[in-house]
């Protein structure tokens, strides 16, 4: 990362600014802007979070918003109502509140003499989503946006729910923000005020897992926000980026899709950061992308931007299973559309531990003499020789497999999302693979690359009304190393739509899609291509209510792998710019953290857990002369295949000191389940120096529904 201390604009900070919103709340404000802004005024980019901008992200907005500044824009961060500096109390994400208060602090930042009424907004997952949705409001002078790590939909592609599968980092999420509403703000900016502030905060906290709990279906709950309700309504050109480490690149393929408006996509290999401080590598010179982008869209510059490539993304090399990188290989390439006309949907049909390739019209390769009727790419023995690993042939239409995963299937998949947190990524899956069916082409004779969403089609039948299926896409090298590519859950009482779910009849037969995360992924000669399936996935998703027997009728499914064609004249992007930043405010760490990612297993009495360990030390903040500590503990559990035995807990300390000023909070979350219901337990407890000034208890139990 190169810092950048000299920029065409001197800038000047603009500090404790307090934003008046219609109801008599104060919101609090920093903003960045060129000093010639008192008589020259430039437009505003405002980001919009709940994180406190005075300490949690502090650091990031210091490499951000002074290099906007001085590139001639206001650089605006706001803490959202309830929590920071701000007045007033947070009662759940996305509220129609926040949205209102958006407007209106779009609407003051056009008022201001430093602003020429033109306004962005731009921000990564809440800011993101928030930016996205007031895209779709149309405020009046909102130019563009920049979306980063967000969705378009709610309930289907975010942190709660995947394939209408309860994710175990709907937990996580809910006392990460658990923790972060229960904070105080700082009396060195509100004053004697603080401590009533913080208390009403206190008495308004509530844990958010449970109000997303009783939200198991897709409802208006869900469909408030998401944008992928009426995509036309987005009014504003739409830069939309994410990485494939992260959970929520399906959402750059959906907007490039559907928006009306102009639309570019970037996708790197990236986990949930800014680009520009992207792992794993390479990162990017986003920040200049960002001036590029608000230079167009804001300063009407013909600079170019709308001549790059709809969408660039990193074509990732195979690299062996790892919960860490540095640096992913690959290469950036470029679609100017999507769907892409270069992308083509190509069928394997499912045999006996086999993927075999099928003609366009779905006629079974190995059915065929011809060893030339199956892709070139794939040695002969697709058609005449054995299954992948010696295992025997298909015994023709009708074949059937059955499976009954453990649950211990899932314990490397990693987090749902990797908020770049190693070692969060997914491990080597042949041990996932023990409890799952396993299918694999044969050798690839050439290298074969993806670029989309594979989807994958099964004809099965189940012995409960309730039950999941799991697929998962991995690359298997000579040596037998499986690295997970993608994959994709579907809660089978989903299977006609996330609306209304319909309980399975056992032994009935049902013909169920599939769709895995989106991916550009390389396959080279000599590797096999893997597709798993398996009925439970814990602790990423949490499992059905008991197990499930699943029955996979094989030569009736297939899987469907969107092949991008190599070809030797392919249009490249123009290359990155180096990552910079403006320098970072000032921080000493007194206390180390420590980061750690622990599977175990007792042979007695077969306890087994994922063990999660994020502590991010003390440090102190010099310019405001502010020590905070923040540490969370997740522990996921279970006992053999004792399905009602599933816990997820997690604990969270955050503690903020200025002299004799000493405030922490402790926040604890357990959810467990019986066969018929989720049972939360909360409790918050807040301290000032060692006395313990207010606590209080949460039990709750929430019926299943269909999950």
């Amino acid at each position: 990362m190169r810092t950048v201390s000299s920029l065409p604009h001197p800038t000047r900070v603009d500090d404790h600014v307090r934003i008046p919103m219609a109801d008599g709340t104060e919101l609090g404000a920093r903003i960045w802007r060129p000093v010639s802004s008192d008589s020259d005024p430039v437009p505003a980019i405002l980001e919009f979070l709940p994180y406190r901008l005075r300490d949690l992200t502090a650091q990031r907005d210091s490499m951000h918003h002074p290099y906007l500044a001085g590139h001639g824009y206001a650089g605006v961060r706001v803490d959202l109502r309830g929590s920071g500096d701000s007045d007033g109390v947070l009662g759940d994400e996305y509220l129609e509140q926040e949205l209102l208060d958006a407007e209106q602090v779009l609407a003051w930042l056009t008022e201001q003499p430093w602003c020429d009424g033109n306004t962005g907004m731009m921000g990564i997952s809440w800011g993101g989503f928030n930016a996205l949705q007031l895209a779709a409001r149309r405020p009046p002078g909102l130019g563009a946006i920049a979306t980063l790590s967000s969705s378009d939909d709610r309930y289907a592609d975010d942190v709660h729910y995947m394939g209408g599968c309860l994710l175990s980092d709907n937990l996580s999420w809910a006392s990460v923000m658990f923790a972060y509403i229960s904070c105080p703000p700082d009396p060195a900016v509100v004053g004697h005020r603080w401590r009533e502030m913080w208390w009403r905060r206190l008495r308004h906290c509530e844990p958010w897992l449970i109000e997303w709990l009783r939200h198991q279906r897709r409802d208006d709950y869900w469909r408030h926000g998401s944008v992928c309700e009426d995509y036309s309504a987005v009014g504003c050109p739409v830069l939309a980026v994410s990485g494939w480490a992260d959970g929520y690149s399906n959402a750059v393929f959906r907007l490039l899709r559907h928006l009306d408006v102009p639309c570019k996509g970037l996708i790197g290999p990236w986990s949930h950061k800014y680009p520009h401080l992207g792992r794993p590598g390479p990162a990017i010179g986003f920040l200049q992308e960002l001036v590029r982008w608000w230079d167009h869209w804001l300063k009407g510059v013909d600079n170019g931007v709308m001549d790059d490539p709809a969408l660039r993304i990193w074509m990732q090399e195979s690299a062996r299973p790892a919960t860490a990188y540095e640096q992913r290989p690959g290469r950036w390439i470029g679609e100017d559309a999507w769907p892409s006309p270069h992308v083509e949907s190509t069928a394997f049909v499912l045999r006996r531990n086999r993927l075999v390739g099928a003609d366009p019209a779905g006629v079974d390769a190995g059915s065929r003499s011809e060893a030339g009727s199956i892709p070139d790419r794939f040695a002969a023995d697709a058609v005449e020789g054995p299954g992948a690993a010696g295992s025997p042939r298909g015994d023709g239409p009708g074949e059937a497999m059955t499976i009954e995963s453990p649950l211990s299937v899932g314990q490397f998949a990693g987090k749902w999302c990797s908020y770049n947190a190693p070692p969060d990524l997914p491990y080597d899956q042949r041990e996932e693979d023990g409890g799952s069916l396993v299918f694999d082409t044969a050798v690839l004779t050439e290298r074969l690359e993806i670029l989309g969403s594979p989807v994958v089609h099964l004809d099965l039948s189940v012995d409960r009304p309730t039950a999941m299926v799991t697929v998962r896409l991995s690359d298997v090298s000579p040596d037998g190393r499986a690295t997970r590519v993608s994959y994709g859950l579907l809660n089978l009482t989903h299977r006609n739509g996330h609306a209304r779910p319909e309980p399975l009849e056992a032994g009935g037969r049902y013909r169920v899609s599939v769709g895995l995360n989106g991916v550009a992924q390389a396959f080279p000669a000599g590797h096999r291509i893997r597709l798993s399936v398996s009925t439970s996935y814990w602790p990423l998703a949490w499992p059905p209510p008991e197990p499930v027997c699943l029955t996979v009728h094989a030569d009736t499914s297939e899987l469907m792998l969107p092949v991008r064609p190599i070809w030797t004249d392919e249009v490249r992007p123009e290359p990155f710019d180096e990552p910079e930043s403006t320098p970072t405010t000032p921080v000493h760490r007194l206390r180390p953290g420590d980061g750690r990612w622990t599977v175990s297993r007792d042979l007695v009495e077969y306890r087994s857990a994922l063990d999660v360990v994020k502590d991010l030390g003390v440090v102190h903040f010099e310019d405001i002369d502010l020590r905070v500590g923040r540490r969370a503990d997740e522990r996921y559990e279970w006992v053999g295949d004792d399905f009602e035995s599933v816990r997820g807990q997690v604990d969270w300390v955050m503690r903020f000191t200025r002299g004799g000023w000493d405030v922490s909070t402790t926040t604890h979350t357990t959810l467990s389940c019986t066969p018929t219901e989720f049972v939360v337990h909360a409790r918050l407890d807040a301290f000032e120096g060692t006395e313990r000034v207010f606590s209080r208890n949460w039990h709750t139990a929430i019926p299943r529904d269909h999950v």
